[in-house]
């Protein structure tokens, strides 16, 4: 019995996925759950795992092409006593959701029985190019009509209009621009596809290597580029006297390490007073859309993470529900899994504020990038004792040795003026150096 292997929807927000890799051939056997396929979608690379036993026995889409979600990508040929029984269809549970790039496999992709075609036939242009579910649902909102889309430069593969296209369109459009470079094409073109063999000849080896970029890479260098064309980009720095929080943790690490079964960090003390600033200052929380700002009644506070894989951003949900220890726990357990390769695709959607810590590798000061589509980013540098002036009671100065660390907000201008910025970091600011210890227990 042939069975037809679809396009997996890796999340709510997800309308399209690119075949990276397939880790099997036409013609060899297949294991359940072997991994078949490598795919990559805008959120996050997926090994996808084979739903029955057979034989890989006919590939649809080739590697490095993107297909809507749903689309048949493979034939597999099984026993009919192997294959699904539930009526022709079987989905992905949330909870086994196929994981981040290189990570084990956990879960089928879907599959249905061969016969008459489930999946919408794509929508193509007068002269024949294709046009994914997301570029015409984002047309459809916008009253972009057909001949707005044959009149865009694309800047996919083979000249496929992505969805960056569509929106660099509209953003030019309300500025006033045409329609024959948009300002997405512009940033898809700062990582254009190169010709590697073109580029060795002008930088030979053994002088030069020659490498392109991975997915991971690409699909950052797209974000940073972006989120840089689309907010006007401020910083304010502060320096931060961290000392009451250094000495606690020194005090308390080992008794809270046997409690909890993980390390004590300096991450959830900000964190929570993070979190405690941003109730006060719930426009650092929002997001933009066109001339209207949305406030969000929630906190999801996005952690970035050097993976293996590269930098992700995993995201703590509801952060504003959580006491320290959860915080503490959430933190340590999203931290845990995101270097382990065990991430859920959803668990790195919906963030509404970042904070980013390059001071783990000893830096002490950094600008960072807003992660769009949130309007603003807190990054935190490396502690370092300092001799600093200090006021004691009677108001005499001192000169002190303390423990200090140097922290800075980027923020979005459109909608975080100045003093909105400064007053939100300085809220941080007196929140980690005035903390409760009471709400550690």
């Amino acid at each position: 019995m042939l069975i037809e292997v679809i396009m997996p929807k890796m999340g709510e927000s997800i309308q399209e996925g690119k075949i990276l890799r397939w880790t099997k051939k036409v013609g060899e056997k297949i294991t359940k759950d072997e991994t078949i396929l490598e795919i990559s979608t805008d959120k996050v690379d997926s090994e996808i795992p084979s739903p029955v036993a057979g034989t890989l026995a006919k590939i649809v889409v080739q590697e490095q092409e993107t297909v809507p979600v749903g689309t048949v990508i493979a034939f597999v040929e099984t026993d009919a006593a192997a294959a699904p029984k539930s009526g022709g269809s079987v989905s992905i549970p949330p909870s086994v959701m196929a994981q981040p790039d290189a990570a084990p496999s956990v879960g089928p992709a879907p599959v249905v029985e061969s016969g008459p075609s489930r999946t919408e036939v794509p929508a193509r242009g007068n002269g024949r190019r294709f046009y994914s579910p997301l570029v015409r649902t984002i047309a459809k909102q916008e009253g972009l009509s057909l001949q707005d889309l044959e009149r865009l430069s694309g800047s996919g593969a083979g000249g496929r209009v992505t969805k960056h296209d569509v929106l660099g369109y509209l953003r030019n459009r309300g500025s006033g621009g045409g329609a024959g470079v948009t300002s997405g094409a512009r940033i898809d073109h700062a990582i254009q596809k190169m010709d590697v063999g073109e580029l060795q000849k002008k930088y030979p080896a053994p002088r030069y290597e020659v490498v392109r970029m991975d997915t991971v890479q690409q699909k950052m260098a797209e974000h940073m580029v972006r989120s840089v064309a689309t907010s006007p980009h401020v910083q304010a720095i502060d320096e931060i006297d961290v000392t009451g929080i250094v000495n606690y943790r020194n005090e308390h690490a080992a008794t809270f390490e046997q409690s909890e079964g993980f390390k004590l960090t300096f991450t959830p003390f900000f964190f929570y007073a993070v979190v405690n600033a941003l109730k006060e200052f719930p426009v650092v929380n929002a997001s933009v859309e066109g001339d209207v700002i949305i406030l969000k009644k929630f906190i999801n506070l996005g952690m970035a993470v050097a993976a293996p894989q590269g930098l992700l951003v995993p995201v703590i949900k509801n952060a504003e529900e959580k006491s320290f220890l959860g915080l503490a726990r959430a933190i340590n357990d999203v931290a845990v899994r995101t270097r382990n390769r065990k991430l859920q695709p959803d668990e790195i959607q919906g963030g509404t504020f970042t904070i980013t810590n390059y001071g783990v590798f000893g830096n002490i000061i950094g600008i960072p990038i807003i992660n769009q589509p949130q309007v603003a980013i807190l990054g935190t540098g490396a502690i370092k004792k300092r001799p600093v002036v200090i006021t004691d009671q009677w108001g005499g100065d001192l000169l002190g040795i303390r423990s200090m660390m140097y922290a800075t907000l980027s923020f979005d201008h459109r909608v975080i003026d100045g003093a909105i910025g400064g007053q939100f970091l300085a809220k941080v600011k007196s929140g980690i150096e005035n903390f409760d210890f009471g709400k550690v227990k």
